[in-house]
C-alpha cells in the first residue's frame, strides 16, 4: 500500500495527477469534501456527526475529519491512498502522523508541486473547458482549432470558472502561503518531501512522480 500526499497551491495540477495516480496504480483520492458528504449521506454514527455540525452551520472539526480518514485507511479497499486538501495545518499534519502511527501505516511521499506564481497566474486565467464534455483547452497553450468550438464534441458551451481571474487567484495563493506552505518545512524536516516541477508537462510531472514512488 502507498499513501501520498500532493501538496501545492491552486493550479499546480494536484487533480490531475491524483486522477492518473487513481487509474494506473489503483490508489483513492481521498477528498475532504467528498469525505464529508459520503459521510452525511450514509447514516453512520460519524455520519450523524458531520450532518449535526453541517447542519447547524458549523465547522466540521479536524477530530471528525481524522476519523473518516481512519475509516478509509481501515477498510483495506485500495492499494493506496492519496491525500487531498488534508492536512492544511502543522496541527492536522501532526493528527495525520498518529493516526498512522496507531492503524500501523506510513507516509511513502510528500511531493511538493512546486510552480512559479506568475507563471501559475499566465495557467489558471487563461484556461476553460466545455460544459458540455469536459475537455480543457487555454488561451494560448491548447486553444480550440476553431474558435469557440470543443475539438472533442462540438459544443460552443464553453466557460470559464467565475475564480479563476487574477485577483481571485492571488487571493487563494496568498490563503495557501499563510496556511498551508509551512507544510513544506514540516515534512522536510521529517525526510520526507520530494519535489517535482508542476510547470512542466502533464506527462514529464506524472513521470517525475512516478520515479519519486517507485523510489
Amino acid at each position: 500500500m502507498t499513501n501520498v500526499i500532493l501538496l501545492g497551491p491552486p493550479g499546480a495540477g494536484k487533480g490531475t495527477q491524483a486522477k492518473r495516480l487513481v487509474d494506473e496504480r489503483g490508489m483513492t483520492q481521498l477528498s475532504t469534501g467528498d469525505m464529508l458528504r459520503a459521510a452525511r449521506s450514509s447514516g453512520s454514527e460519524m455520519g450523524l456527526k458531520v450532518a449535526a455540525v453541517m447542519d447547524a452551520g458549523g465547522l466540521v472539526t479536524d477530530e471528525i475529519v481524522i476519523g473518516l480518514i481512519r475509516e478509509k485507511l481501515e477498510s483495506g479497499e485500495s492499494n493506496g491512498y492519496i491525500f487531498d486538501g488534508f492536512p492544511r495545518t502543522l496541527g492536522q499534519a501532526d493528527a495525520l502522523g498518529a493516526l498512522l502511527d496507531q492503524i500501523g501505516q506510513k507516509l511513502d511521499a510528500v511531493i511538493s508541486m512546486q510552480v512559479d506564481d506568475s507563471a501559475l497566474v499566465r495557467r489558471v486565467t487563461g484556461r476553460y473547458t466545455c460544459a458540455n464534455c469536459g475537455a480543457v483547452y487555454h488561451d494560448e497553450t491548447h486553444p480550440t482549432k476553431v474558435d469557440g468550438v470543443c475539438d472533442s464534441c462540438g459544443s460552443t458551451n464553453l466557460v470559464r470558472r467565475a475564480d479563476d481571474n487574477e485577483e481571485s487567484l492571488r487571493h487563494r495563493l496568498m490563503e495557501y502561503y499563510k496556511k498551508t506552505s509551512p507544510l513544506i518545512g514540516y515534512y522536510y524536516a521529517k525526510g520526507d518531501l520530494s519535489s517535482v516541477d508542476a510547470l512542466a508537462k502533464v506527462e514529464d510531472v506524472a513521470g517525475a512522480i512516478k520515479d519519486i514512488l517507485d523510489r
